[in-house]
């Protein structure tokens, strides 16, 4: 079985290239990259719709940024509904990939080749990375020269679903897992 992984930026296919083939290796994975949340919600409903492989399961992958991430979920289900497709997998990062990121500091420091005390994690924002308002700030604050995509890859190399405290990330990785699991 293929999922196909519908995306708003190419730094999340630099980080899911990397990290679900190594977490998940019985898929496989397909990334379609559109240039921005907008362009994604403009054309999902025609990439559904025209999509003609048979036995591929579907996900949406978008960024909360500063919306209601209930809202813009239902907003992504009402599109896939109008394509045809009813049982995609909506998926929201809270607020952005940056949040995943920093659940797991130990990663962010090998990744991104920095020195980051392992107690950090236990400070209030990062306790609960999603709530933070400026993740990428953040993490260019502990790793300044952090760039986006060449970041994402290294991040996909060494992040793991175990200790992230990030609830967006692991609700996004259990979701993949019982995909996966379905086959």
């Amino acid at each position: 079985m293929q999922v196909v992984i519908f995306l708003e930026e190419e730094s999340a296919r630099a980080l899911l290239q990397e990290l679900l083939p190594r977490l998940f290796p019985d898929c496989s994975f397909r990334y379609i990259v559109f240039e921005g949340k907008q362009d994604l919600e403009k054309q999902l409903v025609g990439k559904l719709r025209g999509w003609r492989q048979p036995g591929c399961r579907f996900v949406v992958l978008r960024d909360r940024d500063a919306g209601d991430w209930q809202l813009i979920k239902a907003h992504l289900a009402t599109l896939c509904q109008e394509s045809g497709k009813e049982d995609v997998l909506i998926r929201i990062a809270c607020r952005e990939l940056e949040s995943w990121y920093l659940g797991d500091l130990d990663a962010v420091a090998k990744a991104l080749d920095v020195n980051v005390a392992p107690s950090m994690q236990n400070r209030r924002g990062f306790r609960h990375p999603d709530a933070l308002d400026n993740p990428v700030q953040e993490l260019v604050r502990l790793a300044p020269h952090y760039q986006k995509v060449a970041g994402s890859r290294a991040m996909g190399k060494v992040m793991g679903g175990q200790k992230n405290r990030s609830c967006s990330f692991n609700v996004f990785l259990s979701g993949i897992g019982r995909m996966c699991q379905a086959t």
